[in-house]
């Protein structure tokens, strides 16, 4: 189906572009969310009276957009979650989660704006793409831990998925005798 794109669409073209794509996706999701109209010879005369009131509010929510980028470009965001010593988390980090902590931070994102394609299933530092525009794309860094002090320690790159780092024992130097008196009684009674 030829359909004219009303906005900018990421790997399908600019706006006012006439292309060509699969039936379902314009009925399914260009045509009832107002991102395109099918290319006949009314829809293209409709487009052209409207193009400069399109271009206009496409500027204006790019403006939107690129604002909230600046404030929210190179910020880190703590999560907490229960994880395992090896680091692995008890559940996972999804787009939904990320979009809680950003909210609970004073940003309002939509959980389609985040680019995640697989949930984030140990602690450490995660880089996320955001999409707040079709033109405007930005990273912030997840921190995952288990707690805000081992968040804080994360952020100054301590690796905390060792011994040493989640309990202060540095497990090459412990030795059978840190563990048990060599001088006990094995039998059980006490001569």
């Amino acid at each position: 189906m030829q359909v004219i794109l009303l906005e900018r669409i990421a790997k399908l073209g600019q706006m006012g572009e006439t292309v060509k794509v699969r039936d379902g996706f314009a009925r399914n999701y260009l045509l009832p969310t107002g991102k395109a109209l099918r290319a006949n010879a009314a829809n293209k005369a409709r487009f052209e009276a409207e193009r400069a009131t399109l271009e206009a509010r496409n500027l204006e929510r790019k403006g939107e957009a690129q604002a909230v980028a600046d404030v929210l470009n190179g910020k880190s965001f703590v999560v907490v979650r229960s994880a395992g010593e090896t680091g692995q988390l008890y559940g996972s980090v999804a787009a939904r989660d990320i979009v809680d902590v950003l909210a609970a931070e004073g940003f309002n994102v939509g959980r389609n704006q985040i680019e995640l394609n697989n949930p984030i299933k140990t602690i450490g530092l995660h880089s996320v793409t955001m999409h707040l525009h079709a033109e405007v794309e930005i990273a912030v860094e997840i921190n995952v831990a288990r707690s805000a002090e081992e968040a804080e320690r994360q952020s100054k790159g301590e690796s905390l998925t060792s011994a040493d780092a989640i309990y202060g024992v540095d497990e090459d130097a412990l030795r059978p005798e840190d563990f048990f008196d060599p001088d006990a009684d094995r039998d059980g009674d006490d001569e």
